[in-house]
């Protein structure tokens, strides 16, 4: 099968990246998570696919297989330490190995003043945000271990790298992630596993999707590429980290962000 069968329409120029590889792949319900179990099917992974829905998952992976991929899923919640551990430990026993990881699982909250943010939602965002990454990587590096090192790529933001008004809880958390991320690459480098985060901007996610046509013009205008990413971008460079070609990249965060880091570009 041709990877733009599987990917429906995405193709990486870069050929098979991930071919005999075992991937699991978090938050891949919706979003960037779909695109990047798509895109990691396409070039050549084995892919297993976690989030909290399991009916939007199956959705995904009956997608992925009826296009001639290999694709698993399970339901997990990733602040629930059990059950990670049962995520990696299914994918261990279903394919004997696991080699990449792409940490996708999410959550923000309303915007809100600091002193406004009930500690409720504090609390879940840290607990998905940050402990899941924590969780995931407890049960993943082990498992990348035995079989002789991988390479992690962690989901923050470039409210991991600057600040955000309003989103207290979310650039902590997306904050938090990077420290994570770059003491992973140190304790594990020397034993070959790779620990990378990415740094997504404005993104055409389902929370864009539903803004108006005019705001999503305005975010777009003042970036200076002028205009969304799409989440299959966001996808080719997690797939493209986990990949050999990055093999001397880690501890780094890349952001994808249409330049948005570098200043605005608006009118």
């Amino acid at each position: 099968m041709t990877s733009a069968k599987i990917s429906a329409g995405l193709s990486l120029q870069e050929g098979r990246l991930l071919e005999g590889k075992v991937a699991i792949i978090t938050g891949a319900s919706r979003g960037i998570g779909v695109a990047a179990a798509r895109t990691f099917a396409a070039v050549g992974a084995t892919v297993v696919l976690a989030a909290r829905t399991s009916s939007d998952l199956d959705d995904v992976t009956g997608q992925i297989s009826a296009a001639g991929g290999d694709a698993l899923a399970v339901s997990t919640d990733v602040g629930d330490g059990p059950a990670v551990e049962r995520l990696v430990q299914r994918t261990l026993d279903t394919f004997g190995r696991l080699d990449a990881a792409f940490n996708n699982s999410g959550q923000g909250h309303l915007p809100a003043p600091l002193a406004d943010l009930a500690l409720a939602d504090f609390d879940t965002v840290l607990r998905v945000n940050i402990r899941g990454i924590f969780l995931l990587m407890k049960y993943q590096i082990p498992a990348m271990l035995a079989a002789g090192g991988g390479a992690i790529v962690n989901m923050s933001s470039t409210a991991g790298l600057s600040g955000a008004p309003g989103m207290a809880a979310y650039a902590a958390a997306k904050h938090a992630i990077l420290g994570l991320t770059e003491t992973a690459a140190l304790d594990y480098g020397s034993q070959g596993i790779r620990v990378n985060a990415i740094a997504p901007g404005p993104i055409l996610t389902h929370h864009l999707a539903h803004a108006e046509d005019a705001v999503r013009a305005r975010i777009g205008r003042n970036l200076p590429l002028h205009r969304l990413g799409q989440p299959n971008e966001v996808a080719a460079a997690a797939a493209w980290l986990c990949s050999d070609q990055a093999s001397f990249i880690t501890g780094a965060t890349i952001p994808i962000d249409g330049g948005k880091l570098a200043g605005s570009a608006g009118l």
